[in-house]
């Protein structure tokens, strides 16, 4: 029984239809970040919306036709979530402990797809959402429940651990295991952008997971606060702005580097 059904996975997952559709969710989510670190700069330079996703595709449904763009968005994120999940289940075989690994990495990155693409779904049908209200929302009802400090010190661990993974992988390079590289001049600056795109990205998440630990250590669920709210925290410290600015440059980075792995991407 186990057998037909992973023939089955990887019959879906090879199919062209779902291959093609990932694809244009690297594409979209490539776009969504390039909205995200535009903003950003924005926030840095001047008054400018929420720097997040939330704040992006707000200002794209604004946009002529900007709501059937973010149907399309949705739909493709839904469809690259679905591909990360049948990934993830076709693991290769090995060591067990490398399997299921990559098993959990595939499987948040389908989360975090899921997220944005109901993100997007929401604005297309006309309502509007915040993740930092959002977030101070979790954190006020985590606080009021017993032991609710520590699951928001948990909650800052995973942000903080998976902003950690996105600096090592853009340093180390990891990501390029996942594209097929071009050749020359090509593939360097594809290179150049996925080390700066993942660094900047990990960062900000890390800090994220900070503004967790902080809601957790002064029992105030306002601290908690999405990337938006990491963001502009970064802009209040020494030299915030110049930071801010290149974060928001490291977010176009990694979104025009999501343009080329829906391109060259392994799937």
């Amino acid at each position: 029984m186990a057998d037909v059904a992973d023939r089955g996975a990887r019959k879906v997952a090879s199919s062209a239809p779902l291959r093609a559709a990932a694809r244009a969710g690297y594409a979209v989510n490539g776009i969504v970040h390039v909205l995200i670190g535009v903003t950003a700069i924005s926030v840095a330079v001047g008054p400018g919306g929420e720097a997040d996703q939330s704040g992006a595709l707000g200002e794209l449904a604004l946009a002529p036709g900007g709501r059937l763009v973010l149907w399309v968005i949705a739909i493709a994120l839904f469809a690259l979530a679905l591909w990360q999940v049948l990934h993830a289940l076709l693991a290769p075989g090995g060591d067990a402990k490398r399997r299921w690994a990559h098993r959990l990495g595939d499987l948040a990155r389908a989360v975090a797809y899921v997220a944005v693409g109901v993100t997007a779904l929401t604005f297309a049908r006309g309502s509007s959402s915040s993740t930092a209200a959002s977030s101070q929302t979790l954190s006020a009802r985590l606080l009021s429940m017993p032991g609710g400090v520590i699951l928001l010190v948990i909650i800052g661990l995973i942000a903080f651990g998976i902003g950690a993974a996105f600096v090592v992988r853009g340093v180390s390079r990891r990501f390029l295991k996942r594209i097929s590289v071009p050749r020359g001049s090509l593939g360097k600056f594809v290179t150049a952008l996925g080390v700066i795109g993942y660094s900047a990205e990990g960062v900000a998440l890390s800090v994220v997971g900070i503004l967790f630990w902080v809601a957790a250590a002064t029992f105030d669920p306002t601290k908690a606060s999405g990337l938006d709210g990491a963001l502009r925290a970064l802009a209040g410290v020494p030299f915030g702005v110049f930071i801010l600015v290149i974060i928001g440059a490291g977010f176009i980075a990694y979104g025009l580097y999501s343009e080329f792995r829906a391109r060259y991407a392994r799937l």
